[in-house]
């Protein structure tokens, strides 16, 4: 396996029942191999695109003193900026050479789980910002309730599933900032070799090499998005709740070529988070003799506290 399949999420969203299995079929298959797959037919705009790069990039060229304002102590970064070299990938020392912004949940009409959320925070210098921020986040969580709708439906779940575990979830818009390399990195990359926490991510922004997938032979493959697609991927909770059926696959972003060290990066994942009560215990149609049951039952809010703890965001 050394591409990363393709998918159109308008055959899913189409009235022809055969294209609308089709995607059900491949999605499913792509997920369960590599763990992968690009998607168009997405609902972000071109120029709702272009609004969201045009803002993070203004966001990050803004002064070191004025980003740091927005860095919010005690929440874990779960809202607002995290400054470079904070994060590590489980198991590493070594700072991941980025800087990031997290835009989260909109929460309507659910007084706890606003309450349970950090608030967004606002940038003052650039409205613009949180306006195309907002937007973007919705557009993406859009497209991943019709991608899980799909999954559902591979994984022998009624349809709809998901939806009442995504509806106001605690999933994250992270824009992040690679800057120039201006010095040897020691053992530090863009983004250590990792696999993601939630549901699943979709990933802005992979239409240049960076990003590598690691396939069964445990080597590194590019992948590479056409500009108008997203990159979507397994994440652990879903993994989890498919007892490993789906795979939550081990992936890094590598630091370019020495010749390209001056040239910032920017990528804008969509982590796709449930409320914290939905359940990840196994779903026993994927459990039998062959495959016997790989994980302990747990919730997403526990196994979320659990990896953010590995991560150094949160002390234990």
């Amino acid at each position: 396996m050394n591409a990363i399949p393709s998918v159109d999420l308008r055959d899913y969203l189409s009235s022809d029942p055969k294209k609308k299995q089709q995607f059900v079929s491949e999605l499913g298959g792509a997920f369960e191999d590599i763990g992968f797959v690009a998607l168009s037919g997405h609902f972000l705009s071109d120029e709702l695109i272009e609004r969201l790069y045009a803002e993070i990039k203004k966001f990050f060229a803004l002064p070191q003193e004025v980003k740091n304002k927005y860095e919010i102590e005690g929440i874990g970064g779960q809202r607002g900026y995290t400054s470079f070299g904070k994060e590590h990938a489980k198991g590493r020392k070594e700072g991941d050479l980025k800087e990031f912004w997290h835009f989260g949940q909109y929460v309507e009409n659910d007084p706890k789980l606003a309450a349970e959320y950090p608030p967004n925070v606002e940038v003052k210098e650039l409205p613009e910002f949180n306006k195309v921020g907002k937007e973007t986040y919705k557009m993406l969580e859009k497209t991943a309730q019709y991608v899980l709708r799909a999954l559902a439906l591979h994984l022998q779940l009624e349809e709809t599933y998901f939806d009442q575990y995504i509806k106001n979830g605690n999933s994250i818009l992270r824009p992040i900032h690679y800057p120039p390399i201006t010095e040897e990195p020691k053992n530090a990359v863009r983004a250590a070799a990792h696999g993601d926490i939630n549901l699943i991510t979709l990933l802005m922004g992979a239409h240049g090499k960076g990003l590598q997938v690691m396939n069964h032979e445990g080597e590194w493959i590019d992948a590479i998005a056409r500009p108008d697609q997203l990159m979507i991927n397994v994440g652990d909770m879903l993994s989890r709740l498919s007892n490993n059926s789906l795979k939550s696959t081990i992936h890094q972003v590598v630091n370019p070529p020495r010749e390209l060290w001056g040239s910032s990066r920017y990528s804008i994942p969509f982590f796709m988070h449930p409320v914290s009560e939905m359940p990840l215990n196994c779903l026993e149609h994927c459990i039998d003799e062959d495959h016997p049951k790989l994980y302990e039952d747990i919730t997403a809010g526990e196994f979320l506290h659990e990896r953010l703890v590995d991560l150094g965001l949160i002390k234990k």
